[in-house]
């Protein structure tokens, strides 16, 4: 299995906007892929940071979910958005 947890971290209002804005349909499109176990990007009591966990079964559903991702409306809006993410492997 493949986790990703960390933040989203906005320096703008504008910025926060577009994550509200595209959230809905990024976090659709993300659970219907094959491997999806979980994904979540939740707003935290600072309305510049989104909490961001992730788990795909495993590397090959991870790498394809990065993939679909980088050719979508939601990395197009939120590309200048700072992450802070680690990603772990977690072993069988």
């Amino acid at each position: 299995m493949i986790r990703l947890r960390g933040q989203m971290i906005c320096m703008t209002a504008a910025e926060a906007a577009a994550v509200a804005a595209h959230i809905a349909v990024h976090t659709s499109l993300t659970r219907a892929e094959p491997g999806c176990l979980t994904f979540e990007v939740t707003p935290t009591d600072d309305p510049l940071i989104w909490e961001v966990m992730e788990a795909f079964r495993d590397r090959a559903a991870f790498d394809a979910h990065q993939a679909r991702t980088r050719d979508s409306d939601w990395f197009t809006a939120t590309r200048g958005i700072l992450r802070d993410f680690r990603i772990e492997d977690i072993g069988d």
